[in-house]
């Protein structure tokens, strides 16, 4: 059986302020790095065999230090990258609502899979780029892998994991340096546990994370 331990980067400063972020390089922010160390200290004592991260320094600084106590090194995959916002990237909702209404009634109506981001991707665009990473997880050899990536990425490949269609991805949410386990056995893939924030929340009241369009 494998392990899959999913997780979402830490805070950075647009999730504070909630701002789209896509792919802009932004690095966390202090609350984000205390976050990151949390995440490190959790699975210091997990055993891992692989730490998979996307290349944004947001993910990649987590991956770096989860990998660190293990000895590992990161296996930087650019499919993990975080959705292509387009024109959206840095804005706030009021300003997508504002600038972008059409796109805003359709990304809220009843397919927001098919809705490119102005300028961006669409979720079908996303998953597309995702189906060999999840099938190379639903078809590799047993081992206990941590992937770091963000909030589109890895709910997307959460219903691909999950046989379930992409437009699931409202059924479920993913905080800030959240924990989601998936167990695979004999290519089927089950939840052991979703957005897990245990980690984080006596140690420094991060229970609470802010939202985020897509980070």
């Amino acid at each position: 059986m494998s392990l899959l331990y999913l997780v979402r980067h830490g805070e950075t400063n647009h999730n504070a302020e909630e701002r789209g972020l896509g792919r802009a390089d932004v690095p966390l922010s202090p609350r984000g790095r205390l976050q990151a160390e949390l995440l490190a200290a959790r699975f210091a004592r997990v055993p891992i065999d692989a730490v998979l991260s996307s290349p944004l320094q947001r993910a990649l600084a987590i991956a770096r230090a989860i990998a660190d106590h293990h000895a590992l090194a990161v296996d930087v995959r650019p499919e993990l990258t975080e959705l292509d916002v387009g024109e959206t990237e840095g804005l706030t909702y009021a300003e997508i609502r504002e600038r972008f209404p059409d796109f805003y009634r359709a990304w809220t109506g009843d397919d927001p899979a098919a809705v490119p981001m102005p300028g961006g991707e669409s979720l079908a665009d996303l998953a597309r780029r995702l189906e060999p990473l999840a099938a190379e997880l639903l078809a590799g050899p047993d081992r206990v892998a941590v992937i770091a990536s963000h909030n589109f990425t890895l709910r997307v490949l959460v219903c691909q994991l999950l046989g379930i269609p992409v437009a699931s991805f409202r059924n479920f949410r993913l905080d800030l340096a959240s924990v989601t386990t998936i167990s695979i056995q004999h290519g089927r893939a089950a939840i052991q546990a979703l957005n897990d924030v245990c980690h984080l929340e006596e140690p420094l009241n991060l229970a609470a994370p802010a939202r985020s369009v897509s980070t």
